[in-house]
């Protein structure tokens, strides 16, 4: 059997370690959460409420621990890790009132009786979780699945599996019944061997290039629910208005979580004007002054390591690549003076003119387009196989207007950075961002089927319907 672990990126100290499980331990999981299924599932929707709000007390009581956790293995600040426990407090509200709206049970008189609408659960849900909001993101997938009256079987990302074995913790000590929540932790192997079992629906958070692989995967699997909530090579269109804020609304756009966001601005579009020269100055000076350190310092930091110093390497070759294609670099892929090889310095580039990849790049990197008219940068806008998210920092509500009308991606911000999403609200995107199934607010939608149904007290009345069309 394996063995994983995660490192603080900070300081290199490991957090947790244990076993990864295999083939046989993966479908073992399975067949106890098939079994469990059909008493969770016949539940009233009442008692698996009264479960979450149980999950939930949990997290209050803990929230302090837990929040450690995911800023030690995230590199996250305390003030980060605290929001994101906070997020998940919050999910449990929000997925029970969404669960009741959006698959609860309508009944409509009939002459004959009732049409009667119901949602049933699919079965044993596989939720994989990504590194960058361990707890948040897989936690917007397993309470709604729960809700629905699915078992689950989670894998964590082998990059912060302290985060999920502390989630596993709150969700037994929150009673629930054997085998209906599950974590197993591993690697990609261990990941394979969950979706390639017997499962009912994959729920995943993730990279472009893994929601393409199982888009190929599961294309003759029509039995299974996906759910893919992917990247985005998002933009930000910086028009008019105080340059200052303007400036402050790039900043944390790009550069919060230390850019590992899918929701992140990776393109800084502004017009080649004054205006334009004058932001992206401010941007690269304001960058500059941000607080970069370990999670638990003081004064707090805004943002903390990446993931990895793998993550580190490879965000450098992919801006070096940018500057061999001709960017101008403006601020440089720095690393950071008597830190470990994960900090890094917020980066900025200007490839005006330069022809780039469309890709995502998942730490703290921004560039620049300049442009000459607003028809230029909406068409800029859209020039991306992704469409998570996209912005505009403007004074003009025609431009908005416009904006609104002709984006392509799923959260779309007025003055507002682009990382800005309502729980309350659906979240997910278009194209290589996902596939039409957002989360958050609409995970009810896709964590349950709808049955509709005729329904009658008893049979009479159906033979006044052959009347006349005997033999």
């Amino acid at each position: 059997m394996s063995h994983i672990q995660s490192i603080d990126p900070a300081t290199g100290a490991v957090v947790w370690e244990g076993a990864a499980a295999g083939r046989a331990e993966v479908d073992a999981a399975l067949r106890c959460a098939r079994k469990a299924f059909p008493g969770w599932a016949a539940l009233a929707v009442d008692d698996r409420v009264a479960a979450v709000q149980r999950f939930k007390a949990v997290l209050e009581a803990r929230k302090e621990q837990i929040a450690a956790i995911i800023s030690r293995e995230t590199g996250k600040p305390r003030w980060e890790g605290l929001a994101e426990l906070g997020s998940m407090i919050g999910k449990v509200g929000i997925s029970i009132t969404a669960q009741a709206e959006r698959a609860g049970e309508r009944r409509s008189d009939m002459p004959f009786g009732a049409a009667v609408l119901r949602h049933r659960p699919h079965g044993v849900m596989a939720v994989l979780g990504p590194f960058n909001f361990p707890g948040h993101l897989p936690n917007g997938h397993i309470v709604p699945a729960l809700l629905a009256g699915n078992t689950v079987v989670f894998k964590p990302s082998e990059m912060t599996p302290a985060t999920g074995a502390a989630m596993a913790e709150a969700w037994a000590e929150a009673g629930l019944p054997e085998a209906v929540f599950q974590c197993i932790q591993g690697a990609r192997e261990t990941g394979e061997a969950l979706v390639s079992g017997a499962i009912d629906g994959l729920l995943f958070t993730g990279s472009a290039g893994a929601g393409a692989h199982f888009r190929h995967l599961f294309a003759d699997r029509p039995d299974v629910i996906l759910a893919l909530e992917l990247g985005g090579n998002n933009p930000l269109v910086a028009w008019d208005g105080d340059v200052e804020e303007a400036a402050a609304i790039v900043v944390q756009s790009a550069f919060v979580t230390t850019g590992q966001r899918c929701s992140c601005a990776r393109r800084l579009i502004v017009p080649d004007t004054a205006f334009g020269n004058d932001l992206v100055e401010a941007v690269a000076h304001l960058s500059g002054r941000l607080l970069i350190g370990a999670w638990d310092e003081t004064p707090e930091p805004y943002i903390g390591p990446l993931i990895s110093s793998g993550a580190a390497a490879k965000a450098r070759a992919q801006f070096e690549g940018l500057v061999e294609r001709g960017a101008r670099v403006v601020e440089p892929f720095g690393s950071v003076e008597d830190r470990s090889a994960a900090f890094v310095r917020p980066a900025m580039l200007d490839v005006t003119g330069v022809s780039v990849p469309d890709e995502e790049i998942f730490a703290p990197v921004l560039q620049v387009c300049r442009v000459a008219d607003f028809d230029a940068a909406m068409a800029a806008a859209n020039d991306t196989r992704f469409g998570l998210s996209a912005g505009l920092v403007s004074a003009d509500d025609g431009l908005w207007q416009r904006f609104v009308l002709e984006s392509r991606a799923g959260v779309v911000n007025r003055n507002r950075p682009t990382t800005g999403a309502a729980g309350s609200m659906p979240f997910g995107g278009l194209g290589e961002s996902g596939n039409h199934r957002p989360s958050a607010y609409y995970a009810a939608d896709y964590c349950a089927y709808p049955m509709a149904s005729f329904e009658a007290s008893d049979a009479s009345g159906n033979m006044g319907a052959l009347d006349g069309k005997l033999r």
